[in-house]
């Protein structure tokens, strides 16, 4: 019989294999006898104390589902007496399957359903589940990403639910990614960042809950709400005056100002030429709309700023004009907001911080979804995160101590190691993932 088929050294084949249109049983046995017993580990002698049939899955062949039919024996110690059946390496006794299937598996459900991976190896659908979920637990531990001075926290919705993103803003990189973004799942992640003291800066959106959880867990560090989320609301606002203008307009008015929708929310300095002519002929004829414009543009202008101190005095003048502008209405959400998160916006100039690159991620997350469709947020977590071609690793700092003294002189050995320059992982490129889902090689 051909052994080779298995490519399993420690089995022969026994018989004839037998094959249906799905499956392929084959039948073997261990090559060689145990050589020590497992109770008293003496070299002693052994003799059979029976056998019995155990059918262990392995790797497909040809598509089909492949179990081996292993006639396992049963030894006895004539030393100390006790029994053992023998010992097959190549077995997860935990599973009834090879170790090699145990890999597929691992391997397979990072790229497809359980259900599928399960009927292509001919296992319960719960196997594949929780051989899957020992696998993360491993590569959780297994990739440890180094602390982000520059943490930043957003959401995003994965399979019809929002979720945490958490990323490393100063490295460009994701940090972890959670089922939910609720305060005791923001809470509980926080807390389980070991050296969290390192944290400096944490960039969010104006949710509550979330800052609560970052004052309780990290008191030290700064909260800076993305300046893009506030910007936004101004945009939002002068787009409302614009749709409540159309009220009174001409059909062919509306139709026109609905497509320079796009010009008003621009800055007046990204204008071209042709686009410049349209917004002045609008703001001319609309004086509100105008109004409006401005408000939107003086309100950009505070970002501008060369620091906090003169960005609140911006506020300050802004908002004084606005609240007693027509455009009041529309723009009061945006005030209000201002003035609830006024630190923690204005933290903004401290060193410039925004989720810019959170908010990039996540459109990104979002085509990795539309790639693998079917998957479990588990899966997809996993496929993002534990991909070793994905991450960024930051290599030791130049240590002369590594060189021989011949080389260098002891006086050149300035630089002093610390637990910073050992080589560290900071996790998911966001760079690199772009170029895989390009190529489609995720």
């Amino acid at each position: 019989m051909n052994d080779s088929l298995l490519d399993l050294s420690e089995f022969k084949i026994l018989e004839d294999i037998q094959e249906n249109e799905n499956d392929i049983l084959i039948r073997v046995e261990a090559n060689s006898n145990p050589f020590h017993c497992p109770h008293c580990s003496r070299q002693a002698k052994f003799y059979r104390h029976g056998s019995r049939e155990q059918v262990i899955l392995d790797l497909p062949i040809r598509s089909k589902r492949v179990g081996l039919q292993v006639n396992r024996k049963r030894y006895k110690c004539c030393e100390c007496g006790s029994t053992f059946w023998e010992r097959l390496v190549s077995i997860d006794e935990n599973r009834s399957m090879t170790k090699r299937l145990l890999e597929f598996i691992e391997q397979q459900s990072m790229t497809k359903t359980f259900v599928e991976v399960a009927e292509s190896v001919g296992v319960d659908e719960k196997t594949v589940r929780n051989v899957f979920k020992e696998y993360v637990a491993f590569k959780e531990r297994e990739y440890q990403f180094e602390t982000p001075k520059w943490l930043g926290i957003d959401e995003i919705h994965i399979i019809h639910k929002p979720r945490l993103v958490l990323t490393n803003v100063e490295r460009k990189t994701i940090f972890d990614i959670k089922p939910n973004r609720n305060k005791k799942t923001v809470t509980q992640r926080l807390s389980e960042i070991g050296d969290r003291h390192y944290i400096e800066y944490v960039t969010m959106d104006m949710w509550k809950p979330c800052k609560d959880a970052v004052n309780t867990v990290l008191p030290h560090a700064k909260v800076v709400i993305d300046k893009f989320h506030i910007v936004r609301m101004a945009n939002q606002s002068l787009d409302s005056i614009r749709k409540s203008l159309k009220a009174n307009m001409t059909d062919k008015e509306r139709r026109t100002l609905m497509r320079e929708r796009s010009i008003l929310l621009k800055r007046k300095y990204d204008l071209n030429e042709r686009d410049s002519f349209l917004l002045e002929t609008w703001l001319g004829n609309i004086p509100n709309l105008k109004e409006a414009y401005e408000l939107k543009e003086e309100f950009y202008w505070i970002w501008d700023a060369d620091d906090s101190e003169e960005g609140r005095d911006r506020y300050k003048y802004w908002r004084q004009r606005c609240l007693t502008s027509n455009s009041k209405e529309a723009y009061k959400d945006l005030v209000r907001a201002v003035d609830n998160w006024h630190d923690e916006i204005f933290n903004y100039f401290g060193k410039r911080l925004t989720n810019a690159y959170t908010e990039s991620i996540n459109s990104i997350i979002r085509q990795v979804e539309r790639v693998g469709r079917g998957y479990s947020f588990e899966a997809l977590r996993a496929k993002i995160l534990f991909n070793e071609k994905l991450h960024k690793k930051r290599k030791l700092r130049f240590n002369s101590s590594a060189f021989s003294k011949d080389i260098l002189h002891d006086a050149f050995n300035w630089h002093e190691v610390t637990d910073r320059d050992i080589t560290g992982n900071y996790g998911v490129d966001f760079s690199t993932l772009i170029k895989k889902l390009e190529k489609g090689d995720l």
